[in-house]
């Protein structure tokens, strides 16, 4: 790329270097110096990609993701319905449950000697992008509320 300065002659802003052959990168090293510093100056430090990168760990798990992707039709589940539901001990998925909470994927809350949980907004969301469809909301109410019974409460 070369640029003319209003008052001067063209001056090259490319800097290009031979570089051995490698199959999985450029035989030259072309660099656009203006528009790479550019991006570089926007681009976001580590502490602030950080998050989304614990994020992404969280649900690159793919128990995790199984369990995740249990909720969008299931709505609110204690950790005993949400472990039978994927096949695994129930303190396996207590600890994948709160590895999710906490990157915030999802919320929990204590039904008398239950835990419930669900997935966060932000959680349905990103479950459904990575599963390839977008999950439905939220149920706005559980069995418990609908029905004032809890299905765990043995009589």
């Amino acid at each position: 790329m070369e640029r003319k300065p209003a008052n001067g002659p063209y001056i090259s802003t490319r800097i290009v270097l031979f570089v051995a052959e490698d199959r999985d990168s450029c035989e030259l090293l072309c660099l656009d110096l203006p528009h790479a510093e550019a991006i570089r100056a926007d681009l976001p430090g580590l502490d602030e990609v950080e998050p989304a990168a614990a994020v992404a760990r969280a649900l690159g798990d793919p128990t995790r993701l199984r369990i995740a992707a249990a909720f969008p039709e299931g709505g609110e589940l204690c950790v005993c319905d949400a472990s039978w539901i994927v096949g695994h001990a129930r303190n396996l998925v207590s600890h994948h449950l709160r590895q999710l909470k906490s990157v915030g994927l999802v919320s929990s809350r204590r039904d008398g000697k239950l835990v419930m949980y669900r997935l966060t907004e932000r959680g349905h969301t990103l479950v459904g992008i990575i599963l390839g469809a977008e999950p439905p909301a939220p149920a706005e109410t559980t069995a418990s509320a609908r029905t004032g019974v809890s299905p765990h409460v043995s009589g």
